[in-house]
Formats: C-alpha cells, structure tokens, sequence
C-alpha cells in the first residue's frame, strides 16, 4: 500500500511538471498579443477620447516561448513598430526568482536598426562564429538590451537580455519576425 502511494505521488508530481512546462509555451503563444494590446493602447498609444483604430499582428514566438514579436501600426496617430514580449524567469534586487512578462517597444526606425544590427553583425562575423560553433560569440548593446550571439550546426541562436529577463531567440523565429515586420510595414 506504501509503494503505492509513493508510486502515485512520484507519477502526479511528473506529469504536474509536464503540464507547467506545457502552459509556459502556452502563454507566450495565446496570451502574448492579449496582454500585448493592453500594453500597445495604454503605453505606446495612449490614452484617447476618441474610437482609434490600430493593427496588432503576431509575427512569430521562439520555440523556448520566452520571447514574442508583433507589429502595430496606428494611422490616425501615426505610430508603427515592433513590440517584444518577454516571458519567463526573472530576479528582483533581493534575488528572488519570478515568472512573468513584459513587453519593449521599438517604433518603426528603432525595430528597422535593432533587426539589421543583428543581422548584419552575423553576417560580418560568421566566420568567427562558424570557426568553433557554440563556443565563439558575439554581443553588444542596443538601447537597454544587451545582444548575444553563437552558432550551432549551421543555425544562429541569440540571447535577448533586458530588464533581468534573458531570452533566447532562435534562426528561424528571428528570421521569421524580420521578413514579417518588413512585408507587413513597408
């Protein structure tokens, strides 16, 4: 009866553990653009009177979930950009550990440079990065975001960090959210 317990207690606690992994990627993929309006209209738009109309598009999610990308555009107010959405762990002044998110914005000029920034210095530095994969790297600052980049097996990973969050970026979704913010905003 004791082993059984055991057992049922250790079976529970496994697939809890699945599950909280499971809604983690959840949320950056159905949550992210939610909260992300109430963050566009209330911080970026602002505040308005008057029926303002705007585009929220979801561009694309790393596959860690901790980070998301949308544009938005607002015609009457004249304000395009990017927004990334962070998700994840992070770490107050005390060193407490904590999930939640927040969201940057780049107007239009800012995303256009933080985008090409990021590709051309993997280009410029690809041979470097390709000469031992995974232990050469590459940073630097932008704005109040710190960019880090290596390689592996012909593929490209960057690390986001910014506001004690640290999220990586894969090829593909940076890739993705690059070619999607230039179709969409041009």
């Amino acid at each position: 009866m004791r082993l059984q317990l055991t057992l049922y207690l250790i079976i529970l606690t496994c697939s809890l553990g699945v599950s909280q992994v499971r809604n983690d990627k959840e949320f950056s993929k159905d949550v992210a653009l939610f909260e992300a309006k109430r963050y566009l209209y209330k911080d970026v738009l602002g505040q308005s009177q008057e029926v303002t109309q705007f585009e929220a598009i979801p561009l694309a999610a790393s596959s860690s979930g901790e980070l998301t990308t949308l544009i938005y555009k607002c015609d009457r107010l004249q304000k395009e950009g990017l927004i990334l959405g962070f998700y994840g762990n992070y770490w107050n002044k005390e060193g407490v550990r904590f999930q939640g998110f927040a969201f940057k914005n780049l107007d239009k000029s800012q995303a256009i440079s933080f985008l090409n920034k990021i590709k051309l210095a993997i280009e410029e530095n690809k041979k470097y990065l390709d000469k031992d994969l995974g232990n050469n790297n590459i940073y630097f600052e932008y704005d109040d975001m710190t960019v880090l980049v290596w390689t592996n097996y012909q593929s490209f990973s960057i690390r986001l960090f910014w506001n004690e969050f640290d999220s990586t970026w894969e090829e593909v979704a940076f890739e993705r959210s690059k070619k999607r913010f230039e179709k969409n905003l041009k």
